[in-house]
């Protein structure tokens, strides 16, 4: 073979989208594209060159055209996560605000460790046209652009500066991707007319290649002392996270518990590791958990934490558990598997419960601890049918949530993120199949809802076609972010998306309210910049962007609704108003810590930091 024959010359933004086509992963036994597509909004940056390259290949690289690029960015999580990290979406924006607009997305997956692939614009690296249309310019440092601000929010980072380094670039962002223990999003910096130059690259970088996710083997000593200390256990108890299902270690988490007999509480990203009717399945634990969760956290004397980064959130910042507790960290990350001075088991969760299984032998923990836990679980079983039915009483997020647990498929996806509504669905929500439910509160990031909504039912709609993904969203993230109503309709990507109206931001006012503070600039009713206040038409401009739309005045013409919206062809938007106040789940809350003033001319204000710093005595003290 001669050397030409060896080499094929592409572009650098051919060459890039050439390789994405190449990688496959294997799952479950069928290989499948690692990259799913992209999202994609054109401009100067990144049409002329990135653009060329991308329309050849797009029967195999389908382009989602955006309306936001944050919101692009939150598709892409969604899809990941979905996927369970074992497929991405790239997006690519323009240089400048097209760009800056996927910050804040890439810190969300950065913060969730969700891998996404960042396709952007830059500027010239001659430099010759400089100033350049949208150029931020740093007097001092002008190799120092727009682009190195994704340096703190990304796992990889690179510039392209010359043709050749794309074939040490892409394996390594692709790698980072990948990696259980390091993945998160991955950014490629293109300047504008790099992204067009031309280069004789090897023929064989560009070979179909499949991947495989690696699976660490946890470390023998660590193993021992681990089953050392359950072993020694009187009152066991598991953390699940979200780590549980991306490693594929459901099966051998619920094996674990059933043969030790070990209660299990989930995390808010652990959420539907277990079904709610699983007899070991306590309940979700921390400040947004459940009474049944909560109540035997605190009386643990050995906490198996596996595939959790211990979120304040879980740990009712560090106040849920005992404090001579023995933590167990299994993760395959070493930053969260040593947390809190835990003892660490680092390696993948399925190898890792296989293992301790197997060092376990037949222990299991004392049938009374057992059963005590089971028995606080039925209680609050009975807490969620009271709080959930509809009754004499305002509308509230608990029975919409409701509703939408008695009508839904189980292998429904369900979408929600920030506000009081994780919160919500945390404590009330009865998983009813694995992997179903995704509360974004990695990063707590509003407007993710209906985005995510859009690429997770892009993701499902692979794999399970004849399912739905249901959005729950408020009204002040849905006037946030709320666009890809329009993506959800123009690409056939059906959702049912449920709006509860209550007046403003109402969680982060009953925050200002249980500090002792009065309402001030959460609910629209409370800002004294609003002379006038006068409510949304949610139903109209869900329609205005070709969504079925239907206002509801109570959950039992929701679940008309809803019924109505499931055997729809395209996008339901469904609003109800919910009380801003009354309402609330007012059981399962461990402690949170939040800065409260120490002075202050108002009674209320210094009874209640008073009040909360009285908790922080039994804060567990850790790195």
């Amino acid at each position: 073979m001669t050397e030409q024959a060896r080499t094929i010359r592409l572009t650098v933004a051919q060459a890039i989208t050439r390789y994405l086509v190449n990688q496959f992963i294997e799952i479950d036994g069928v290989q499948t594209r690692i990259c799913g597509g992209g999202f994609g909004i054109f401009g100067h940056g990144n049409v002329s060159c990135l653009g060329e390259a991308l329309y050849p290949l797009r029967d195999v690289l389908p382009l989602y055209r955006g309306q936001n690029e944050q919101s692009m960015g939150f598709a892409a999580a969604a899809y990941a996560k979905y996927h369970l990290r074992r497929r991405f979406m790239f997006c690519t924006a323009s240089a400048g605000p097209g760009t800056a607009n996927l910050l804040t997305a890439a810190a969300l997956c950065h913060a969730n460790r969700l891998p996404m692939l960042m396709l952007c614009g830059d500027t010239f690296l001659t430099r010759l046209p400089d100033p350049v249309l949208q150029q931020l310019e740093h007097f001092g440092n002008p190799a120092l652009g727009l682009n190195d601000a994704f340096k703190s929010v990304t796992r990889y980072w690179d510039r392209i500066t010359h043709p050749a380094q794309v074939i040490q670039t892409l394996p390594a962002a692709l790698a980072t991707m990948l990696d259980s223990a390091d993945c998160g999003p991955a950014f490629l910096a293109l300047p504008q007319e790099v992204q067009g130059w031309a280069y004789d690259y090897p023929v064989e970088f560009f070979a179909r290649r499949t991947h495989r996710i690696r699976r660490q083997a946890p470390d023998a000593g660590e193993l021992a002392d681990a089953a050392k200390a359950i072993r020694s256990a009187k009152r066991p108890m598991i953390i699940a996270g979200g780590g549980v299902q991306y490693a594929g270690a459901v099966a051998e988490l619920t094996a674990f518990a059933d043969r030790h007999a070990i209660p299990v509480v989930e995390t808010i990203a652990g959420r539907a590791n277990l079904l709610a009717t699983h007899p070991l399945n306590i309940g979700p634990i921390g400040v947004t958990g459940s009474d049944s969760a909560n109540a035997i956290a605190e009386q643990v004397d050995v906490i198996v934490a596996i595939g959790t980064r211990l979120q304040d959130f879980t740990t009712g910042s560090w106040t849920a558990f005992a404090r001579d507790a023995v933590l167990i960290g299994v993760n395959v990350g070493r930053h969260d598997a040593m947390k809190h001075l835990s003892l660490p088991v680092v390696g993948d969760a399925k190898l890792a419960i296989t293992a301790l299984d197997a060092a376990l032998g037949d222990h299991a923990a004392p049938a009374d601890w057992v059963a005590g836990a089971q028995a606080l679980r039925r209680d609050w079983d009975g807490y969620v049918d009271t709080n959930t039915a509809p009754g004499n009483r305002p509308n509230s997020y608990a029975q919409a949530i409701g509703v939408v647990n008695a009508l839904c498929h189980p292998r429904d996806r369900i979408v929600t993120a920030a506000g009081g509504l994780p919160a919500e669905v945390t404590a009330n929500w009865r998983t009813l199949d694995i992997g179903t439910v995704d509360v974004e509160f990695g990063f707590s990031c509003m407007g993710y809802e209906i985005a995510g909504g859009w690429g997770a039912r892009i993701a499902q709609s692979e794999c399970e076609p004849d399912r739905d993904t249901i959005v729950l969203v408020g009204d002040g993230s849905y006037l946030l972010m709320n666009s890809d109503i329009y993506s959800s309709v123009l690409t056939r990507k059906k959702l049912i998306i449920l709006v509860l109206d209550n007046g403003g931001f109402a969680v982060i006012n009953k925050l200002q309210n249980n500090t002792g503070q009065p309402g001030f600039n959460n609910l629209i009713a409370d800002c004294p910049t609003i002379p006038d206040p006068f409510a949304i038409d949610f139903e109209a401009h869900a329609r205005s962007m070709g969504a079925h739309a239907v206002t509801v005045a109570n959950p039992a013409a929701l679940g008309d609704a809803f019924r109505a919206a499931k055997a729809a062809d395209k996008t339901t938007v469904i609003v109800m108003q919910v009380d801003p106040h009354d309402g609330w789940t007012t059981q399962g809350h461990a402690w949170w810590e939040v800065g409260t003033a120490e002075v202050s001319d108002s009674d209320t204000v210094r009874a209640k930091h008073a009040e909360i710093e009285a908790t922080r005595a039994r804060q567990r003290r850790g790195v």
